[in-house]
């Protein structure tokens, strides 16, 4: 897999563009001026790869827009070495933002295919603080947790009471909320066993947030 010039002066623009756009996290930033985007896509799309816009993936889903990433991953407040869960896999470009920002990410995929095309990019890349779990993200994963982050990146009409659960006190979920045309990107931080403070931050569009596997 390459990164070439070009890729990383598109790279450059990019992050300067969501600097335009408000994001003000400079670790987030170096992330996504590290991370090669394009790898994470076919690569006759390069130019695209660093349009912030969403684009299309296998098996009917999109790797999100950049923006969204970085309002997302932000809104997370990640430390290094904190352990993040991930609903949603996707691509794994998400997942590599938050390993390059030092994160332990545990991340969950309900689509065989994406699933394992991920585990190849990250390989590549060389990330090693990245788990892989083919399975339903409305489950969680009890066993790894409890987690310092929660990001679900699909649209969720209510929050799974599992996920709230597996969120450490003091611990932040992030999840763009609802069933509609657009969700409303929700933050809840968990203040005690079972006391939670929700804000909210703004509309987007992703897709549903399904239950159980699809092994195509």
């Amino acid at each position: 897999m390459q990164d070439t010039f070009e890729a990383r002066g598109l790279r450059e623009k990019l992050v300067e563009s969501l600097r335009e756009k408000g994001i003000t996290d400079e670790e987030v930033l170096r992330a996504m001026r590290t991370v090669p985007r394009h790898l994470f896509m076919d690569p006759a799309f390069l130019h695209h790869a660093y349009a912030d816009k969403a684009f299309p993936i296998a098996a009917g889903q999109t790797i999100s827009q950049p923006y969204t990433v970085a309002i997302m991953t932000s809104l997370l407040k990640v430390k290094k070495r904190d352990k993040i869960l991930e609903i949603g896999t996707g691509s794994g470009y998400q997942a590599a933002i938050l390993a390059e920002m030092g994160a332990r990410v545990y991340t969950i995929e309900r689509c065989r295919e994406l699933y394992l095309k991920a585990q190849q990019t990250i390989a590549e890349l060389g990330y090693h603080n990245i788990h892989f779990f083919f399975g339903d993200g409305w489950e969680g994963k009890k066993e790894y947790g409890p987690y310092d982050g929660i990001i679900i990146t699909a649209a969720a009409p209510e929050i799974p009471d599992k996920l709230l659960q597996q969120l450490k006190t003091g611990g932040r979920l992030v999840v763009p909320l609802g069933g509609g045309d657009y969700q409303i990107m929700t933050v809840v931080e968990r203040t005690g066993p079972d006391s939670y403070d929700y804000s909210s931050h703004g509309t987007f569009v992703f897709v549903p947030m399904l239950r159980g596997t699809v092994n195509g």
